[in-house]
């Protein structure tokens, strides 16, 4: 039988038990995604390095076993205001919590415990692979003309395949996307809302396969928020990055994509660093690129992702 790259499917559920399959249905859990690359056995060869009295490969063992998936998914609302996203759940595997306030809004910020995890299903015409206690990063990217997407990385402890054919899925929680430009995006750094090319952020979690005797899981172990913004040069009575940078100084950032109520998408950060910035050209014009570095203010505040 001939299987085709194009027919695939992803669903992810939160476990209620770290590592128990929570068992993702086609109807209520299908992610919506692009760009998918599966690594099925990711770990490690060890080899047996043994010696005969001839020569030839001694074979290895793998260990460390585990897997690996990566994808996009568009950033858009979920239809309704303070309906959750369809990619909800996935934000919360990157150690962020979710909070709901009932028809206006849903938001995601950081945690430093009790991370959740998802049981990740993935289909790939007629074959299944099950992943538990899956974690990871994400990755977000505001560019204009272009539709906006995260990039998820999540890492998942190795469950079984078999052959199953492909679910019938639902996405209900994913709006239409609209593109990053003047009339759907805003953006202001440090006070100032000048030309803005794009826009990037990286929650920056270390996930570490934690694989030892009587113990495996998927482990978010640090987080380092940070993110570049490529925006048109001003002349430095407008705004100077220079002395911003040196200074070590610290603003807010804030980010609103969409218009309509329930495909709005916003990222907010309180206190953001300005590093050593660099100069570019486009469209022969002059702009910087800053790189930012989103520190925690309160506590567990690096970034809030607000969906309303």
């Amino acid at each position: 039988m001939t299987r085709y790259v194009r027919k695939l499917a992803v669903l992810a559920k939160i476990e209620a038990t770290y590592g128990t399959d929570a068992a993702p249905t086609g109807a209520a859990d299908a992610i919506q995604l692009l760009d998918v690359n599966f690594t099925p056995l990711e770990g490690t060869e060890e080899s047996r390095d043994i010696i005969k009295p001839y020569l030839g490969h001694p074979g290895v063992i793998l260990t460390g076993i585990h897997q690996m998936i990566e994808f996009g998914v568009e950033i858009a609302g979920a239809g309704d205001a303070g309906d959750v996203p369809g990619y909800g759940a996935l934000l919360r595997a990157c150690g962020l919590a979710e909070t709901v306030t009932a028809s206006t809004d849903v938001s995601y910020a950081p945690v430093s415990e009790a991370f959740e995890a998802v049981t990740l299903y993935y289909f790939l015409d007629g074959v299944r692979h099950i992943m538990l206690g899956v974690r990871g990063n994400v990755t977000m990217d505001f560019t204009s003309k272009k539709i906006p997407r995260f990039r998820f990385k999540m890492t998942g402890l190795l469950g079984t395949v078999s052959d199953q054919a492909l679910p019938a899925a639902t996405y209900a929680g994913f709006a239409k996307p609209v593109p990053v430009s003047k009339a759907n995006t805003t953006f202001s750094l440090h006070g100032y809302a000048g030309a803005t090319e794009s826009v990037s952020f990286d929650l920056g979690n270390q996930v570490e396969p934690r694989l030892v005797i009587n113990h495996e899981s998927i482990q978010i172990t640090d987080r380092r928020a940070s993110g570049s913004a490529v925006m048109e040069a001003a002349l430095l009575a407008t705004k100077n990055w220079q002395t911003i940078a040196l200074g070590h100084t610290e603003g807010a950032l804030a980010l609103a994509h969409g218009t309509q109520a329930g495909n709005i998408v916003e990222i907010d950060a309180a206190k953001v660093q300005i590093g050593r910035y660099s100069e570019s050209t486009s469209q022969g014009v002059l702009n910087h690129t800053l790189p930012l570095m989103l520190k925690p203010d309160t506590g567990d505040d690096d970034l809030v992702i607000t969906v309303r």
